[in-house]
């Protein structure tokens, strides 16, 4: 399946003066002359010649105003680096800026951030709003008998956006509501210094990249063009990137997510392990690993922790989870689809059901997603304001639907199934709107799936071995977990492992694991990133990945 495009605009059509920012992820084949390309890296030459002379220029100016400006000279100005090398404590204290409200108000406060925005109202007053974690103020400089001068003034408005400021000065509640920043406060500023300074023109642009595809729409019918920034620009310039409201809340909330994953598992028993990411066999089966030497042995990156979680079932820890990185070698070119992903994975010995199984996944989620609508709105509302969706629906209790059942749904809605397969894209979707129009629930448990279609270590059904004790859990009409009972029985599971294509020297110690007694259990795996993508809506897996590893991309 192919990944929806982000459809970018063409770079020759914007008027943003950052290529970078602009340039489609379409590569051409440079057919250009050897004498060409000389002319060229003379030119990118000049021009770096002719950026530093600027910098070094505007420095000397600097420097030279410092020294006529008397005793404010001190007030402002860059940080040596020395002064920055963690030189003393000198005792002072920070205020955040999401902290500054009006209760503050009169009071003298020292804060760092960056500068979003800089604006030069005249020669004696500007603007600069600094960023914080998200939150922004707005600091007001303006030209006052020894305290600010003009030459201060110009410093602050030479800066570079997205450069570390650090600002001393009084906090005001102004008369009217303040739209430009999040704090209802002003800072009357009577220091400014610049800790470090971002380039002049940066590739990507924080606001292009924080813009809403509606703003774009609805711009382009009013005849004007703004930038959009694609997605491949974006991962290149993740740094960047990552600086905007939405993708600062995205990875918030997956914070939370991985805090109440292990808090709610604590809570019922679990302890958390860590278990090898290198590993003789192939967790999984199949091709798709990461095949390395390992000091002369071959040896892979693992598919999951599946064999070590049951392994540590059998050591009797009863009930286990791991958070931890997963490796898939698959060339999926797809929205959602990554070769390095976390995983939060759990294993529990079962008294009688696998059913003891989805009523864990059942009590987790809906402990997650009662967390996120909870503790998380300002984040929710920040990814909203940029990618727009509607609350993900569920039911307090989650709803479970048989394999059979769900192809039967599939058929009487006309679509064609293998009643003894796997669900394709298409019918997960279309299974997913199904439910929802019948139960009103985008998160739902299908289960006693086709053996076929699941791995070797997977326990048939007591009645009928074309069918397993597994099942998938769905949101949004796309599979988020996989989970099922395992096979226990060691000769049972040398059989399975065997019928599936699978080296058994290569999982000797898992199955001689399983010889020393083991009771029956089974587990789940979900993909953090794609629960993410999910529960937000998001059209594409890799706005959920910090630093996203697919077929094509391995930096940065």
């Amino acid at each position: 399946m192919s990944s929806p495009s982000e459809n970018p605009t063409d770079a020759g059509e914007s008027p943003n003066p950052n290529p970078a920012a602009v340039a489609t992820d379409d590569s051409s084949t440079d057919n250009t002359q050897p004498s060409k390309k000389a002319a060229k890296k003379e030119a990118a030459k000049l021009e770096k010649l002719r950026r530093q002379q600027e910098a070094a220029a505007a420095a000397r100016a600097l420097a030279e105003a410092a020294l006529t400006d008397g005793p404010l000279s001190s007030n402002y100005g860059d940080i040596p680096l020395k002064d920055l090398q963690s030189k003393e404590i000198s005792g002072r204290k920070w205020t955040e800026v999401r902290e500054l409200d009006e209760g503050m108000k009169d009071r003298v406060v020292l804060v760092r951030g960056r500068a979003q925005t800089i604006r030069a109202v005249s020669k004696k007053m500007a603007f600069v709003v600094l960023r914080k974690r998200g939150f922004t103020v707005q600091c007001i400089l303006s030209v006052a008998p020894d305290r600010v001068s003009p030459q201060m003034v110009k410093f602050a408005t030479g800066l570079s956006r997205e450069s570390i400021v650090e600002v001393e000065g009084v906090v005001v509640v102004p008369g009217g509501a303040i739209t430009g920043a999040s704090q209802q406060v002003e800072i009357v500023v009577h220091k400014i210094y610049c800790i470090n300074r971002a380039l002049p023109t940066l590739p990507v642009n924080i606001e292009d990249a924080a813009r809403s595809e509606v703003e774009i729409e609805m711009a382009l019918q009013a005849g004007e063009q703004l930038v959009r920034v694609n997605q491949d620009t974006r991962l290149n310039y993740r740094v960047l990137d990552l600086r905007t409201p939405a993708n600062q809340a995205i990875f918030r909330v997956q914070c939370q997510v991985g805090n109440i994953f292990r808090q709610f598992l604590l809570s019922e028993g679990f302890v958390e392990i860590h278990t090898p990411k290198l590993i003789a066999g192939s967790s999984e089966g199949g091709a798709a690993v990461f095949r390395l030497d390992y000091k002369g042995q071959p040896a892979c990156l693992a598919q999951s922790p599946q064999l070590h979680k049951q392994m540590s079932i059998c050591g009797d820890f009863e009930r286990v989870f791991e958070i931890g990185p997963v490796f898939r070698a698959e060339d999926s070119f797809t929205h959602r689809h990554l070769c390095e992903f976390t995983g939060l994975d759990v294993e529990m010995e079962i008294d009688e059901h696998y059913s003891e199984v989805m009523d864990v996944v059942d009590r987790l989620f809906v402990a997650i997603f009662d967390s996120l609508n909870e503790s998380c709105e300002k984040e929710l509302e920040s990814i909203r304001r940029q990618y727009p969706f509607d609350r993900l629906k569920y039911l307090r209790k989650t709803l479970k639907l048989t394999f059979k059942e769900g192809v039967e749904m599939l058929m009487e809605a006309g679509v064609e199934v293998d009643p003894l397969g796997d669900l394709n894209t298409e019918s997960e979707r279309k299974l997913g709107q199904l439910v929802f129009e019948k139960y009103g629930t985008e998160f739902y448990i299908l289960h006693r799936y086709p053996l076929a279609v699941r791995p070797f270590y997977t326990m048939p059904c007591y009645d009928d071995p074309a069918y397993s004790n597994s099942f998938d859990v769905f949101i949004r009409g796309e599979e988020i977990i996989s989970g099922a009972q395992r096979v226990h029985d060691p000769e049972f599971l040398k059989q399975r492992a065997e019928s599936c294509g699978i080296d058994v020297r290569t999982i000797s110690t898992y199955i001689d694991s399983f010889r020393y007694g083991a009771p029956p259990h089974g587990g789940f795996g979900v993909g953090l990133e794609r629960v993410i993508m999910l529960f937000c809506a998001l059209n594409n897996i890799r706005k959920t990945s910090l630093y996203p590893r697919d077929p094509l991309r391995i930096a940065p």
